[in-house]
């Protein structure tokens, strides 16, 4: 298809644009042809349809930008869907002008993080005045909120030879909103770093607990139920007995969400994708083990939900997750300043909350980000889902290098998750393993 623009300094809506099909050009040559051929051999019946040829033509260059207006509605079966549910999409066309349109082609705008797995977002047909067609299909839901953009309309007239393409949007706004459940997570071993509230992570100081630390000479005041009662029978001395003390942690989870991040196989889930999922489980098993847990993005777009405990905060945890745009399945058009975003990070952390770092670790910059934050006494735990796959030697150089990276930050004293193809929990407990031996 030609795409000559017809008066671009006429148009007054930016999102229409004519142009022409060049349908027409073909038999114009064919015509001209024949005509020259019915002079030279003085064949009339070659100069007549060489004659007719070339009215088709004049007729197709004298058309004007085809004229008319349609309407479109959009349904969904469902607006709210679980992650993998079919949604039925039915898009209705309808002429709303006074002239019949003899070609009408639309696709619908299906939203990117969506797909089609039944039916085609596409529809051609021809309008009378007041009619209307329907097209119906079905999108596999993904988590998030996605919106649906305006339909892509093409009109031609009745000689096809320009055509007009503009934008319709649904009458109403329409939405599919995905929230996934944050289901019962993965054990993920804590520093020994710990805030002042009772929890599940052992100190190195004495006091109320249930793992047995030292006995110390008694002092008035100290509980009854800690005096080493078979002591003082034995030698008549009091003593106290002490506890290891256990504490909460204060753990922050921060997704790499940079254009970096959004690596993976082309079949697979992205390295973001993946972040989501693992940072989604880890959340709701640090609540459940007592321990105080935020969430943040460390990307172009700025998300953060401090530290807190409780339903609540699990309810905004599950719903940053799944509509937040920072954590969308596809890069945030927007600039990211790595300068301000690690300062913001850092501001923004109190001094015993350590980190949970997700990332591929496709690049140096993060391998600097974690010992930075290590380097400023916040414990870092990486979690690195592999974005790499089996293919050409560039991919398995891309793995090498990543490999290096991982080694270079267990080097500095930081933990590393390498999650590849195995389950997380699964992941977590082969470094568990490396980290006590």
């Amino acid at each position: 298809m030609s795409e000559t623009v017809v008066d671009p300094a006429e148009r007054t809506d930016p999102d229409t644009v004519d142009r022409e099909t060049g349908r027409w050009r073909g038999i114009g040559a064919v015509a001209l042809f024949a005509a020259a051929v019915g002079v030279v051999v003085a064949q009339p019946a070659l100069l007549l349809a060489g004659s007719v040829g070339a009215v088709f033509v004049a007729y197709a260059a004298a058309s004007a930008p085809p004229e008319g207006e349609v309407e479109l509605t959009r349904e969904l079966d469902d607006t709210e869907a679980a992650p993998g549910d079919p949604v039925g999409v039915t898009v209705t066309v309808t002429n709303v002008g006074d002239s019949t349109l003899p070609d009408v082609r639309v696709v619908d705008g299906v939203p990117a993080g969506l797909e089609v797995v039944e039916g085609s977002p596409r529809l051609g047909t021809a309008l009378r005045p007041g009619r209307s067609a329907t097209l119906r299909y079905r999108v596999e839901a993904s988590r998030g909120e996605h919106a649906f953009e305006a339909a892509t309309v093409l009109l031609r007239g009745f000689s096809g030879a320009i055509e007009r393409e503009t934008t319709v949007r649904a009458t109403e706004p329409t939405e599919l909103v995905c929230v996934p459940p944050l289901e019962t997570g993965v054990p993920m071993p804590l520093r020994t770093q710990t805030a002042q509230y009772t929890g599940r992570v052992a100190t190195d100081t004495g006091g109320a607990g249930t793992e047995f630390h030292a006995v110390r000479e008694y002092r008035p005041g100290d509980p009854i139920s800690r005096i080493d009662w078979r002591r003082a029978a034995r030698t008549g001395e009091f003593a106290t007995v002490e506890y290891r003390q256990e504490q909460a942690a204060t753990v922050q989870l921060v997704v790499d969400t940079r254009e970096e991040a959004h690596a993976g196989p082309e079949d697979a889930a992205s390295a973001v994708e993946r972040s989501v999922t693992a940072a989604g489980e880890l959340f709701t098993s640090l609540l459940e083990t007592g321990d105080r847990v935020g969430l943040a993005s460390y990307g172009p777009k700025d998300t953060w939900l401090a530290p807190g405990a409780g339903g609540e905060h699990r309810a905004r945890a599950r719903d940053l997750l799944a509509t937040d745009p920072a954590f969308g399945a596809t890069p945030v058009d927007e600039p990211f300043f790595a300068g301000i975003q690690f300062n913001r990070l850092r501001r923004r952390l109190s001094p015993e909350t350590q980190v949970v770092l997700f990332s591929p670790v496709t690049d140096e910059y993060l391998v600097s980000v974690a010992r930075r934050l290590d380097a400023y006494g916040h414990r870092v735990t990486v979690v690195s889902p592999d974005p790499s796959d089996a293919g050409s030697a560039g991919r398995a150089l891309a793995r090498a290098e990543r490999d290096v990276r991982l080694s270079e930050l267990r080097r500095a004293g930081i933990r590393v998750v390498d999650w590849g193809e195995e389950s997380l929990a699964a992941a977590i407990a082969d470094a568990k393993a490396r980290w006590d031996a």
